[in-house]
Formats: C-alpha cells, sequence, structure tokens
C-alpha cells in the first residue's frame, strides 16, 4: 500500500455508515453560474439557493471532489440533480424556505477519487482526499465513499455565517461508481444513478437522528434477532400496537393510516440491523428504502429538525424596553412553502381577535392607564405535527413581549413603504406554493398588501383572515395554464410579480415489446408478458426546470424513476422475482423486495402500474396508469 493509501485508509468520519442504498426521489433550481476557476484558483463559494442570512437559516454546503477545473460544470450538473430529488421529498419539499444551500467550488488537480472502482486503482490527487472502500482500506467495503473531514470543514468554513450548528455538508466524488456514506458528513458519487437518492436519506441521519430501518449490516448476510432493551430510536420499538396505544407511545397517533411511503403504519418486523425482534412504522420508508418517502413518523421527526434550526420569528418590535401605547406592534415570521404560520396575539394574557395579523395598533385597543403586557405567538400548525410536545417545542412555537406603558410617547421617524422579503420572482411558482410578501413597518399606520391574480383582485382565507402577507395559492383552484401573481403596496408604486404555472409537467412511459396488448372499454390498457420487462418514463414541461417521475404498483408507495441502478440512462427493469444487484434486489413486480431473503415467489398476475411527475415548481400531476399481466412461462 502507497504512503497515499495509508493516509486513505486512516480517514475517518465522526460516524461513518455504510449505505444500504435501494432508491428515492424529487426537484430544484439549478446553481447559479459561476465563473469556472482556474487551475490555479482557489475554492470559489457560490450561492444556489439564499432564502435568508445564513445565521438564520438551515445551510447544506456542497463540495466536490476529483473534479478538476475543465470538470466544474459536471460538478454543477450533479449538485443539480441532487438539488431536484431533494425538493420533491417532504418535508423538504414544504420547507425548501428554511434552507440556504451552498456550493464551494474547489477544483482538483487530477479527475475521479482514490481506489476507483479497486484498490488496485491508482490514488488521486485531490482535494478532500475522497476514496472508495473506506479510504482504500483493504478489510473496508466498495461503496464506503470517505471523506477527509478536516479538509471538508476548512472548505465549508469558507461560507460566511455557516457553522457546525447551522449546516449540513455534502461531499460529492466525481465518479460514476455506486457509493456513499452518512454521519456528521454526507458523501455520495456525484455520477451514479442512484447518487442523488443518497442525500435526503443521509440527511435524516445528521439532521433529523433518525436510524437505519435495514434488516441487514454487511450486504447479503442476515441481521439475526435483536435482542437490546426499548430502543431510543422514535421509529423502532418493541412494543404491540396495542401497548403503543394504551401507553401513548412511539407512533401511536399514526397507527392505521396509509402511510406515505406505502402500505399502512403499523408494526413491520425488521430494523436497526436485525432481521427479527424489532419493528418500524412502515414496510418500506426512506431510511429503509431509498426511493420511498419519509413515513409519517420520520417526517414528523424532520419537521421538528429542520424547525429547530431557525426562528419562526425573523424579526419584531423592538421589545429591549417598554414601548407607547400609540403605535403599532409587528412581527415577521418565516414562510414555509407548503403552508402558513399563525401568529396570535394576547394583552395581559388574554387572546385578541387579529385573525392572524402580523401588526396591531395599540391605539385601537383603548388601553386603560399604566403597564400592560403584550404577546405575539408563532405557530407552525402543520399537519405533518401531531405530538403536542412537538408542537409546543421551539422549533414550532415562539412567543416575544413587550411591556406597553401608555405614559409613554413614540417618536415619529419617517418609514418608506416597500417590500423588505418576498417569494423569489425569478422562477415559476406552484399552483399550491404559498406566495409570500413582506414590508417595512412604519409606527404611525399598517402597510397593506393587495394581491392579484391575472389583474383581478385575490384575498387571502376569502378575506377572513388579517395576514395578507401570505397568499395559498392552493385555496384560488386555479385553472391549468400560466398565469400572473402580483402584490402591491397600495398608494405606491411598489409591486411584485410572479409567474405562476398551473399546469404540471406530463409523463409518458415506453415498455418493452409484450406479448400481446389488450384493450378493454373502460379500463386501462394491458400489456402481456411471461417474463422481464423493461419501462422508461419520460417527462415533457412547458416550463424550464427538472422534472422527477415517479411510479408505483398496485397502489403502494411512490417511487422515484432513476433509470437503472448500474445505468441511469438504462430503462428500469420489471422480473417475477427481482434482479439481484450488490446484494441488493430491484424490480420485483407486485410485492415489492429489498433483500434477497424477502419472499421472491412471483406474483403472476394482471397489476396496475401509475406513474406521475413532480415539476420544477412543485407541481404534481395527476397519476396515470397502464395494467401489466404477467404470466407463467409456458402458459
Amino acid at each position: 500500500m502507497t504512503s497515499q493509501r495509508r493516509k486513505g485508509a486512516r480517514r475517518g468520519l465522526a460516524r461513518l455508515v455504510a449505505i444500504g442504498l435501494l432508491a428515492v426521489g424529487l426537484v430544484g433550481t439549478a446553481p447559479a453560474a459561476a465563473e469556472t476557476p482556474t487551475a490555479t484558483a482557489g475554492p470559489v463559494v457560490v450561492p444556489v439557493q439564499t432564502t435568508g442570512p445564513a445565521d438564520r437559516r438551515f445551510n447544506l454546503v456542497f463540495m466536490g471532489d476529483g473534479y478538476t477545473a475543465a470538470e466544474m460544470p459536471a460538478f454543477r450538473a450533479d449538485l443539480e440533480r441532487h438539488l431536484n430529488t431533494l425538493w420533491s421529498i417532504e418535508p423538504f419539499a414544504s420547507y425548501r424556505s428554511y434552507v440556504n444551500v451552498w456550493a464551494v467550488e474547489a477544483p482538483s488537480a487530477e479527475s475521479g477519487v482514490d481506489c476507483d472502482p479497486g484498490l488496485t486503482a491508482p490514488a488521486r490527487d485531490t482535494v478532500l482526499d475522497m476514496g472508495f472502500w473506506g479510504g482504500c482500506n483493504p478489510s473496508s467495503v466498495q461503496r464506503l465513499l470517505t471523506v477527509d473531514s478536516a479538509k471538508a470543514g476548512a472548505l465549508a468554513d469558507l461560507v460566511p455565517g455557516t457553522s457546525r450548528a447551522n449546516r449540513q455538508i455534502v461531499a460529492l466524488a466525481h465518479s460514476s461508481t455506486y457509493g456513499g456514506a452518512g454521519g456528521s458528513y454526507a458523501t455520495a458519487s456525484g455520477g451514479n444513478a442512484l447518487s442523488s437518492l443518497i442525500t435526503p436519506h443521509e440527511i435524516g441521519h445528521s439532521l433529523g437522528g433518525l436510524q437505519d430501518e435495514y434488516d441487514y449490516y454487511g450486504r447479503g448476510v442476515p441481521g439475526g434477532a435483536y435482542t437490546g432493551p426499548e430502543p431510543d430510536s422514535t421509529h423502532h420499538t418493541l412494543l404491540t400496537e396495542d401497548q403503543m396505544r394504551d401507553g401513548k407511545a412511539k407512533w401511536w397517533r399514526w397507527l392505521g393510516e396509509k402511510s406515505e411511503s406505502g402500505g399502512v403504519i403499523g408494526r413491520h418486523e425488521g430494523g436497526l440491523y436485525s432481521t427479527k425482534g424489532v419493528w418500524r412504522p412502515s414496510r418500506h420508508s426512506l431510511m429503509k428504502t431509498l426511493g420511498y418517502a419519509f413515513d409519517q413518523v420520520e417526517r414528523e421527526v424532520m419537521v421538528r429538525a429542520i424547525s429547530a434550526k431557525v426562528n419562526l420569528i425573523q424579526e419584531h418590535t423592538p421589545n429591549s424596553a417598554p414601548i407607547g401605547a400609540d403605535r403599532t406592534v409587528w412581527v415577521d415570521t418565516l414562510h414555509p412553502v407548503g403552508g402558513r404560520l399563525a401568529v396570535t396575539w394576547r394583552l395581559d394574557g388574554r387572546d385578541l381577535t387579529t385573525r392572524g395579523a402580523r401588526t396591531i395598533d395599540l391605539r385601537r385597543l383603548g388601553l386603560s392607564p399604566g403597564t400592560h403586557t403584550l404577546t405575539a405567538t408563532v405557530t407552525d400548525p402543520t399537519p405533518f405535527v401531531r405530538d403536542p410536545a412537538v408542537r409546543a417545542s421551539t422549533a414550532l412555537t415562539r412567543t416575544v413581549a413587550w411591556t406597553v406603558d401608555t405614559s409613554l410617547t413614540t417618536g415619529k421617524a419617517p418609514v418608506a413603504a416597500a417590500f423588505t422579503g418576498h417569494t423569489p420572482t425569478g422562477d415559476p411558482v406552484g399552483a399550491r406554493t404559498v406566495v409570500h410578501a413582506d414590508t417595512t413597518h412604519p409606527t404611525d399606520r399598517t402597510l397593506a398588501v393587495q394581491w392579484r391574480l391575472d389583474g383581478r383582485r385575490v384575498h387571502p382565507d376569502s378575506g377572513k383572515s388579517r395576514n395578507d402577507r401570505d397568499l395559498d395559492l392552493g385555496s384560488l383552484n386555479l385553472t391549468p395554464g400560466t398565469h400572473r401573481l402580483t402584490a402591491r403596496i397600495p398608494g405606491t408604486d411598489e409591486e411584485l410579480s410572479w409567474t405562476v404555472d398551473a399546469r404540471p409537467a406530463t409523463s409518458s412511459y415506453e415498455l418493452s415489446t409484450p406479448l400481446r396488448t389488450v384493450r378493454r372499454p373502460g379500463l386501462p390498457v394491458e400489456y402481456v408478458y411471461d417474463g422481464p420487462f423493461t419501462m422508461r418514463l419520460t417527462a415533457r414541461d412547458d416550463q424550464a426546470g427538472a422534472v422527477v417521475n415517479q411510479f408505483r404498483v398496485d397502489g403502494d408507495g411512490w417511487y422515484t424513476y432513476y433509470g437503472w441502478p448500474t445505468d441511469a440512462d438504462a430503462p428500469f427493469r420489471f422480473t417475477p422475482s427481482g434482479t439481484v444487484i450488490d446484494d441488493l434486489v430491484y424490480g420485483k413486480l407486485g410485492r415489492s423486495r429489498a433483500v434477497p431473503w424477502d419472499d421472491a415467489t412471483p406474483d403472476y398476475g394482471t397489476h396496475t402500474i401509475e406513474h406521475r411527475t413532480i415539476d420544477a415548481a412543485g407541481n404534481v400531476s395527476g397519476a396515470r396508469s397502464f395494467r401489466v399481466t404477467l404470466v407463467e412461462p409456458g402458459r
């Protein structure tokens, strides 16, 4: 072993977990254009998505290794694929506005990474010393892709306002070999068919503290029976469903519901690298099979984890000293893409009828002489959370208080009416997006925001809400097509404008040649096969941006289409018992199969395959379907 290889073998992350990859899904924003660094240039920090100051956001910091200066466009393309996947998964889709994304472009002297694909491959001179085989360790496995954590941390430190507390590092290797690792830092090969599906799973580990639901530790080897105590893991248990209900424990609030990742939330055996003796909520989820969604239990954890990195109250009327009763008081909140935060005002402990307003005028309250306590409580009412303790935590509930002294007089200072923050206007917004527009805050009046769609006045909540900073497009039942949305501060020239994309992308399929095609009135077209067949999904959109294709079989969970694990350009392959690739199983028609010891019994008969798209604006298309009948060979 060369000295370079020995150095690689000693590399380590604070916590390394070999990815037991299967697959995941999604949509996002392309990296911002940046000048290609020269071979001698230092690292360049590129803001890819900026939703607010770095010290007030959760920051994803991507960096590449083994990309030369000439290959930097390939790094940007690989990064775009990762983001396209991430933004199509909940809760990242709904809370995308809480996240900043940065790219640290640091060209390497040589292309590729160490020990790729084998231990005899030459070492490469790269900026992050990434390597397969656990950093070129003969005792490791090929897919374990490590990074020099000190060098990765040093590059991330170049992003101003970020720290270990508010960021996640994702290092992409310039390679088409399957591999990755997770823990404090996440790694993935940039060019493999499955590479973009690793990132959400790894963020589940590092940000949410979620555990693997694999029933193996080493691929191809069943994990055996779990022998430990009741797991600390939120999504693993030894309890029965009745015990969970009776003790109000673990995921009892979600039991019996259709799982977001397919099937029903209940008690499914296997997890924590054990085949038996421990149970998880869903048959498959993102933490078991990358390709499906987070189930409701995991999603609740991730909502809390993302929200805990930010403060729901971004700005407010100063409260370090008492304020007068002759002024307006305001709060500026965060703005989830998928919902609206609730604001409740209280005076001396009594609720005020403010109907969600972000600003109140104290002059209208008729305060009695003396001092009073005014509070504003901001809460996220998301249906993704059911645990009252999570709802009441500082992640989802924040309160700010003021002392109001009626003897004080507020000094008058001119404040120009202007927009201070808003949903980005450069790209189309989806038909179910919550669009926001914040304004300045004069002390002597409340600025209003008027919304118009295609020139017609529209009101948040049909005029019932006094929160005119957020407009839920989903409540307007938009007709398919492209619309123009504007927000204006009345009496001024201040106006914002958005293009609303209310037409989802469409998907189409191409199958290998069947034995025969059957068409029956009132039913989807049916294709008959007596063995393996392939399916290619493609998408078409009238707007720019990447589109994610998804499919599901017999009403199971939606699964992201990525081509085929060994070739992103190849179609997905269905077989009666599935195809084993690197000790994992893909493409079993009917009841899914993840590992070789899962039931391999062919599901002969007729199956329904549905497909849909998620476009760059977040629009989810309606499902289209066809049927496949699998007959036994020779019959």
